[in-house]
């Protein structure tokens, strides 16, 4: 199947997942995760309508955003090193995966120097998992008073990567307690924080996230095709 054609069923199972979850279509942001996938694969997607993507890794993210047409929106959903914020500015509508204290420093150190604010999602590991990235869900509230400190980065809510499963709905739980974690950090709207936003849900198990409340979903082998995916 064709991106466009991958990007018509993603775009049904979205709406059928909003349908069961009684929820409107446009409370969802379909994010079409690039990695490793060339610029032609992008530009057919643009041309089916995505404006909004996301990157792993800091040097393709520049590399697209540099390449391509204006108007896209880049968001870095990757685990983000200090030494690489520098050339975000500019560059990224969200970060995805603030997940230390030291990283929240230099992007608002970076920013300032820009004059910019950056938008960012604090990166909680749900599951524990010893490989992922991420504050534990006990963390995020100290952390958020915190980051309050900053006056160029604001907080829109919380993401997370699911374990790779089989069955979607062994995640629906790690789902539902980021979103019972999201509503309880409401209580922490500063001036510089607004938990609203809920990242969580990829390939495998983004219609379970988006019944549970995603308001962003990172879809990438969905519509672009595994990482060996040749057009034709």
């Amino acid at each position: 199947m064709s991106v466009t054609e991958n990007l018509e069923e993603v775009e049904r199972r979205i709406c059928a997942a909003c349908e069961r979850a009684g929820r409107d279509r446009s409370e969802v942001t379909l994010i079409a995760v690039s990695k490793t996938k060339p610029i032609e694969m992008i530009e057919e997607a643009v041309d089916a309508g995505i404006r909004i993507f996301g990157e792993n890794k800091v040097q393709e993210l520049v590399q697209k955003h540099d390449e391509m047409e204006d108007g896209l929106e880049w968001h870095m959903i990757g685990h983000l090193q200090t030494n690489k914020v520098k050339m975000l500015p500019g560059r990224t509508k969200m970060i995805h995966s603030v997940d230390s204290l030291h990283l929240a420093e230099e992007i608002d150190k970076q920013y300032a120097k820009h004059g910019e604010i950056a938008h960012v999602l604090i990166e909680v590991n749900m599951a524990g998992e010893e490989s992922k990235f991420g504050l534990a869900p006990q963390d995020v509230e100290s952390f958020l008073d915190e980051i309050a400190k900053f006056a160029n980065i604001y907080v829109h809510g919380l993401m997370t990567i699911a374990p790779f499963v089989e069955d979607a709905n062994e995640n629906r739980k790690i789902f539902a307690d980021l979103k019972k974690l999201l509503i309880d950090m409401r209580r922490k709207n500063n001036d510089n924080i607004d938990m609203r936003e809920l990242s969580m849900g990829m390939t495998g198990d983004y219609e379970v996230a988006i019944e549970e409340g995603a308001t962003f979903v990172r879809v990438g082998t969905g519509i672009f095709g595994a990482r060996n995916y040749q057009k034709g």
